[in-house]
This record gives structure tokens, sequence and C-alpha cells, in this order.
């Protein structure tokens, strides 16, 4: 690490290392730190935690609108300099949080930090690994995805631990000053782009082209797919607990299944960087959404016993398609507008996903564990909507990754 924080990270290893920890901290001190500081804050300012989490939605909506712009910033110039520009973002709006006082100031803190999450992100990382590496970023992609996929997991304890110890002010000043220290150096050490004129071509793999028309339908399908899987990813993850009770678990097994959707991210995770690496992400993808529809039916089947099957299949989905956001467009488009494409794509999926919570929590209200059915249909649907996408030799022929960049 001390050489990426020396220097450049030159190798593909170096910029993971960076990347991923970078990613580790904006996601940390951004999507999930409501879940931790929601109720204090709320509590100091006399307001309820719904308007907390309702910020959070306002900003996942404002780093949605600027997906696109953001990536075509990046299919431009590059993604070192907008990363190291979005912890300055979130340096801001940290700091204003910190100060807050009321609704207005918490409105505006919570909108520089969407539009630091607009800026600095997933979908950003993976544009800035496309301009690096062009069609041999897939390796990298994922190796960001599994080193930021702790987020929670360590972010959680220390917001948790600074809140307690300190209070939730100094929380986000300390997570601004972690920006400051750790994560806009990583940022400014990443290479810098190659050049558009050096980018690769679409491999093998790619969308059969028969002119500009059949590039929109393989963006609608997809944009499609990842509006459904953020609905369920983020629906479930709100109602998880309540609705394992609903189906006869103890609140003990279901704090225990809960507890098994990180791993099982993980996991699913690695087995995307091991064997899954070989063939095109389509059919990762294809997998990735079945796995919730699956776990449905044995939870239905099964009752609590087999609660642990359902978040194990579910949280594997969710840790494949996350990779997918920016192995499978990349696979489909090639490099070339890669950030772009992906900020168009992405938008249905914030806005899916920050709906989802309140959507699915209305459908417990009203029809209860049915809620479930409901979550394996869209799922369902999205893996027709991938069935309909065709490439050259996706279902013939493994995509063949670089060996040099991975």
């Amino acid at each position: 690490m001390k050489q990426v924080l020396a220097g450049q990270a030159r190798g593909p290893l170096g910029v993971v290392a960076a990347l991923g920890t970078a990613q580790t901290v904006a996601w940390a001190s951004s999507y999930y730190l409501p879940a931790i500081l929601a109720a204090p804050i709320a509590r100091d300012l006399g307001l309820a935690p719904t308007y907390v989490f309702g910020a959070l939605s306002g900003a996942l909506v404002i780093s949605g609108l600027l997906g696109p712009r953001v990536g075509h910033a990046i299919d431009t110039f590059g993604g070192r300099s907008l990363l190291a520009i979005s912890n300055l973002v979130f340096v801001a709006g940290l700091l204003l949080l910190s100060v807050a006082h009321g609704v207005a100031v918490l409105i505006a803190a919570w909108t520089l930090l969407g539009i630091g999450m607009g800026m600095g992100l997933y979908e950003a990382a993976f544009a800035t690994l496309a301009r690096i590496y062009g069609t041999n970023a897939r390796r990298t992609i994922t190796g960001i995805t599994l080193i930021a996929g702790f987020a929670s997991t360590l972010g959680w304890p220390l917001t948790t631990w600074l809140a307690s110890e300190y209070g939730w002010r100094v929380a986000c000043q300390v997570w601004a000053s972690i920006h400051i220290a750790v994560a806009l150096p990583l940022n400014l050490s990443l290479p810098r782009a190659v050049p558009l004129d050096q980018q690769a071509r679409p491999g093998p793999g790619a969308i059969q082209q028969s002119g500009r028309q059949s590039e929109t339908f393989a963006m609608v399908l997809l944009a499609y797919m990842f509006a459904a899987a953020s609905f369920v990813s983020s629906g479930i993850s709100a109602i998880l607990p309540t609705m394992l009770v609903a189906f006869g678990a103890t609140p003990a097994q279901a704090l225990l299944a809960g507890a098994l959707v990180g791993p099982a991210q993980v996991g699913a995770r690695l087995l995307e960087a091991g064997w899954l690496a070989r063939f095109h992400p389509l059919l990762s993808a294809r997998l990735a959404m079945l796995m919730n529809p699956i776990g449905v039916v044995a939870l239905v089947m099964g009752g609590p016993l087999l609660a642990s099957t359902f978040t194990v299949l579910y949280g594997a989905g969710n840790g494949i398609i996350t990779i997918a956001r920016g192995t499978l467009p990349l696979a489909l488009f090639g490099p070339a507008g890669f950030g772009r494409r992906v900020g168009m794509i992405s938008l249905p999926s914030r806005l899916t996903g920050a709906a989802a919570p309140l959507a699915l929590g209305l459908m417990v209200e009203h029809i209860g564990s049915s809620a479930l059915w409901i979550s394996a249909l869209v799922s369902v649907s999205a893996f027709f909507a991938l069935l309909l996408l065709r490439t050259e030799r996706a279902n013939s022929t493994p995509l063949q990754v670089g060996e040099q960049n991975s």
C-alpha cells in the first residue's frame, strides 16, 4: 500500500487495492451512513428518522440523474481527477451535515452527498477502469467490488463506535478526514486514462450490431434488468428480518440468516472472479437473476428451516449483479462511450432503489409475505429480459479476458 500512496498505482493489483479502498470509504461514509446515524441525527434535530432516510433517497435520485453526465466526462477525460473531486464533495457534504441544526441544512448536506455519490461510487469507478484497461477491465472491476463489498462490515462498526463515544457530528467529521487522508491520495494514485484511439473495440461476445436500433434495444433491456434488480435488492434489504419472522423464523433465526447476506455476496464475487470469469458475463447475470426466485420457492416450501438458504441465494445474486453493472455493458458494447452508457443504464435503477423500501413496505402491510412472490416475479421478468439479448458468441464461446491486465 505504501507504493500506492507514494505514487501512481501502476499494476492492476495496485489499482484494485487503491480504488477498492477508496470505494470502501465512499460507500461507508454515504450510502451506509444513515443505517447508524439516522436515529441520533433525527433525535438531535427533533425530526423523525424517516426524514434522514428520505434525504438519502433524494441523494440517490440526484446521483442517478448525474450518472450520464459523469460517465460522459470520464469517457472524455478519464476518471482519476473526477474521483478525486468526488472526495472533496463528500468532505463538504459530511462537514455540512456535521453542523446541521435543521431540515434545510440537512437537505443541503445530503444534496452534496448525492452529488458526491454520483461522481464517486461504483459507476464512476467502473468507467474509470474501462478508460484505463479497455476491454480487459473485467477482473479489476470484480476486484474492487470484492474489497468495497466490506464497506458496511467495516463502516458500520466504526461509525457506531464514533457516534457512541464522540457523537454523530464527530463521526461525520472523522469520515471527512478519512476522505482527505486516505481516499483522495488513493484516487490520485490511479493511472491516467488510455487515449481513446488506443481503446480496443468490442471483442467476442459483443451485441450483434444491425444499426443503432440494436444498441438502443440492448441498453433498454439492461436498464430494465438493473432497475428490477435494484428494486428487489433495496426492497428486500429493508424488510428482510420482518419478512423472515412472518415466515415463522424466530428473531434470533432471522438475525442469523440476515448475517449470511454479506458473506454470500463476497462468496459469489469470488466465484465470479474465478470459475465464472471464463464465461461471458451475460451468463453470470442470468444466473444471478434466478437466485432470488429460487430462494423464495425454498423459503415458502421449507419455512424457517430454509431461511438461511433464501438469504444466501439472495445475497449471492446481489453480489454478482453488482459486478455485472460494470462487466456486462463493457462486454456488450466495448469501452468506447462506456461511462455515458453505464450512467444512462443505471439511472432507472437509482430511482427504483430509492422507491423500493417504501413500495415493498406497503406491500407487506397489505398482502403480508406474498410481497416476496412479487419480488420473485420481478426477478424472473429481468431474467427473461436478459434472454432477449443476443451476442455474437456469448452462447457458444467463453469471453476471453486479456491476461496482461488480469
